[in-house]
């Protein structure tokens, strides 16, 4: 029965995830706000299962296939209608398509997270989808602040980054001590709590750190793309300057 809590706390991350998209659709726009809120609830859950799992030695592919299928509902399909509802209804077409686009990159990220083998666990490829959904979810309540039109681009721009090669840090793999996990509930409590007291307040909150995260990738992207292009310059003006002193 142990060994059952992750698979369980993946289930509750399901059940938050679907619980999202019939806030989103509810009359009354305000639970648009709820709605964000139990996508971050779910992201507590989806970090704690893993670690949970690791603890009780109850790792398996079932638990594995079933974190990806819970993701892709509570960190790909949610978000995104909730930004659909929120900001891109009146993209007509277009923010069908883009709202469509968004959780099938994220399946994609996560495909291939799944069939990787071996390599630095350090850090992952890709802006992983947990990341990029409870951004967007935190973002669609920025609707009133950003035009329709700007919405519609982080989203792709999220998407995009959840296929792209740009590497992030995975705190995923950052140990904690077994004698803290019984704090882990009292978390959970906690962030419902002040949610559901703050709900247009405290998801804003969230967003800041998760956007910066999800910036932090292009930023050390770019510079990685800058020094690569200073070594080749500086390889050729070496080339030069031999070949030079050669016929010299």
């Amino acid at each position: 029965m142990i060994k059952a809590i992750p698979n369980m706390l993946t289930i509750g991350n399901l059940f938050v995830g679907i619980l999202a998209i019939l806030l989103a659709f509810h009359d009354d726009f305000r639970y648009v706000d709820y709605a964000a809120i139990t996508v971050i609830v779910g992201m507590l859950l989806d970090g704690l299962d893993g670690r949970m799992a690791r603890i009780l030695n109850a790792q398996s592919e079932f638990g594995k296939e079933l974190d990806s299928l819970s993701d892709v509902i509570t960190f790909g399909v949610a978000p995104a209608i909730i930004m659909y509802v929120a900001g891109l209804q009146e993209l007509g077409v277009a923010g069908i398509l883009v709202t469509a686009i968004f959780p099938a990159c994220g399946a994609l990220r996560l495909a291939r997270f799944n069939v990787q083998t071996g390599g630095n666990t350090g850090y992952f490829v890709g802006l992983p989808i947990t990341a990029a959904g409870g951004v967007l979810a935190t973002l669609a309540l920025y609707h009133n602040q950003f035009s329709s039109t700007y919405l519609l681009i982080f989203m792709l721009l999220l998407s995009y980054l959840m296929v792209s090669k740009v590497k992030y840090p995975n705190f995923k793999k950052v140990g904690l001590p077994k004698s803290t996990y019984w704090v882990v509930p009292l978390l959970i409590a906690v962030v419902a709590i002040l949610g559901f007291m703050f709900p247009t307040q405290f998801p804003k909150i969230v967003f800041i750190p998760l956007a910066l995260y999800a910036l932090y990738g292009v930023r050390k992207s770019f510079a990685y793309l800058g020094r690569k292009k200073r070594k080749e310059q500086m390889e050729e003006e070496e080339k030069v300057y031999h070949d030079s002193s050669f016929h010299g």
